[in-house]
Formats: C-alpha cells, sequence, structure tokens
C-alpha cells in the first residue's frame, strides 16, 4: 500500500507549488473517492477533523509552518508505489478539485458529513484531533 508521502509526492509532481491546505484537502478528496471507485483505500493514515477540514497529522508534521509545498517537502515519496489504477483515479480528482481554492476546499469539507459527525457538534472553529472513520467516507461518497 502507498504510502501518504508517495501520494503527497504524485499530486505536488502533477499539480506544481500549492498550499499546505489545498494538499491536504486534495489527500483527503483522493482518498474518498478511491475508496468509492476501488473499494480500497490509497493509504492506511487517517485523518483527523481539525477546525479547518480533513488533516492527516503525520503530512502535517511534515509541513508544518509552511504555508506553500511542492515536491521537493516529499523527496521519500515513491509515486511508483501507486498503481495505473490509483494514478488515474487522483488524475479524475485533480480534474475536478484541482483549481479550486485551499479555502473553498475546507469549506466544502465543512458542509459534508464524514467532517462533522466526526466533530459531533463542536464549533467550527474548536480544536480537535477525532478521527474521521474510513468507513464514515466511504459511506458518504458512495451515496452521491
Amino acid at each position: 500500500m502507498a504510502t501518504i508521502f508517495d501520494i503527497a509526492r504524485y499530486i505536488t509532481d502533477v499539480m506544481g507549488e500549492m498550499s499546505a491546505m489545498k494538499l491536504q484537502k486534495l489527500m483527503y478528496y483522493s482518498q474518498a473517492w478511491n475508496m468509492v471507485w476501488e473499494e480500497d483505500p490509497l493509504f492506511a493514515d487517517e485523518f483527523q477533523a481539525w477546525a479547518n477540514g480533513p488533516v492527516l497529522p503525520d503530512l502535517y508534521a511534515r509541513h508544518r509552518g509552511l504555508f506553500k509545498v511542492n515536491s521537493t517537502l516529499f523527496k521519500d515519496g515513491n509515486p511508483d508505489n501507486l498503481t495505473d489504477a490509483q494514478k488515474e483515479n487522483i488524475g479524475k480528482v485533480l480534474g475536478f478539485y484541482g483549481d479550486k481554492t485551499a479555502q473553498w476546499l475546507s469549506n466544502l469539507t465543512h458542509q459534508e458529513d464524514p467532517w462533522l459527525l466526526a466533530r459531533d457538534g463542536l464549533p467550527p472553529s474548536a480544536s480537535s484531533t477525532k478521527v474521521i472513520p474510513q468507513g464514515s467516507i466511504h459511506e458518504y461518497y458512495s451515496s452521491l
């Protein structure tokens, strides 16, 4: 199974430099739609329901303090660990969500059940480390 750094490297290789928040959201939607289309996650790491939307804590640790990220930050990531189907699915996600701003993507996640249910009524700006279960992500996006 690919790692989050393999996926982050692939996305930044394809898209170029972007904000760290946008990368987090593209990772989220890549995971969600790959689970729908392949019935399998891209990576094992779980998202947490942070105030600005879904976040992978280990990815955040890598880009902490940086506004912009690019593929050099993920030199240890290897896109060759992705299957052709995974690359195709990520490509579809980037084709749909890639031109959106980080804030637009964050706002979208705030309207969707996986993030809302994981936060369980917390105020929008409250800190949270609650996990967004993969089952919740799969169930929600499968229903769209």
